[in-house]
């Protein structure tokens, strides 16, 4: 599990103080410097947890509190686990809904970071560090489309990103992210509907070598599992 250390969060592009700053137009009226109120649902898994949230957030005159996400909106999400329910969610959420999304969790695997990356989410806050401050500086930075990560979580991607790029450098004329030409053999396969033994039989492979070749690629992509591996292979116009 990746933790973060406490008081160790940045931001990619760190919130302004300006847009927090408050201005009085008239007696007893405080309005956000830019008058622009950003638009937050939140959604958690208890209501304890979200009427915290929801009380933090209250107090800041620049946030707009809102029962339903949708388009222009920024959703927070506490997820107490990433499990698939929960990566559905951020999925809809952001690709079918058109929200921008901050996610609030105590905890991210190392086989989940990029998942959470590829479903939109840009701003990512640990729970023991959710303050008011912490959570209105992660939804301003996604509402202007800004990420915002804790350090650690930031120096992990970078390096999963890294170690990504050069695996494919090293497979001439692959793209980015590459697959190798049996990887690409076997994804096809698998997308036709073909089994581990059909699979090896097709190719003259051992079973055993097309097992190898589906784990070393979802394990190096981070994929869950065949399905995954071949929505993976056609977003990338491998098949």
């Amino acid at each position: 599990m990746l933790n973060s250390p406490r008081n160790t969060t940045t931001s990619i592009t760190s919130a302004t103080s300006a847009t927090s700053t408050t201005s009085t137009h008239g007696p007893g009226k405080a309005v956000g410097v830019t008058d622009r109120r950003v638009p937050v649902a939140v959604s958690a898994p208890d209501p304890i947890s979200r009427e915290g949230a929801v009380s933090q957030l209250r107090r800041h005159p620049e946030i707009d509190l809102r029962e339903e996400s949708g388009p222009g909106t920024v959703a927070l999400l506490i997820e107490d686990a990433l499990d698939d329910a929960a990566l559905t969610r951020l999925r809809r959420i952001v690709r079918s809904e058109g929200a921008r999304a901050v996610l609030v969790t105590g905890a991210i695997r190392e086989s989940e970071l990029l998942d959470v990356v590829e479903c939109g989410v840009g701003a990512i806050v640990w729970r023991h560090e959710a303050t008011a401050h912490r959570l209105v500086q992660a939804v301003l930075a996604a509402s202007r489309g800004d990420g915002d990560l804790p350090a650690d979580l930031l120096g992990r991607l970078i390096s999963q990103v890294g170690t990504l790029h050069r695996g494919a450098a090293g497979r001439p004329g692959a793209p980015s992210l590459g697959l190798a030409p049996r990887e690409v053999d076997v994804l096809r396969l698998v997308a036709e509907g073909l089994d581990t033994g059909e699979i090896a039989g097709k190719l003259s492979y051992s079973e055993r070598t097309v097992k190898n070749v589906m784990h070393g690629l979802t394990t190096r992509l981070h994929l869950r599992n065949r399905a995954h591996a071949v929505a993976y292979a056609l977003r990338e116009g491998y098949i």
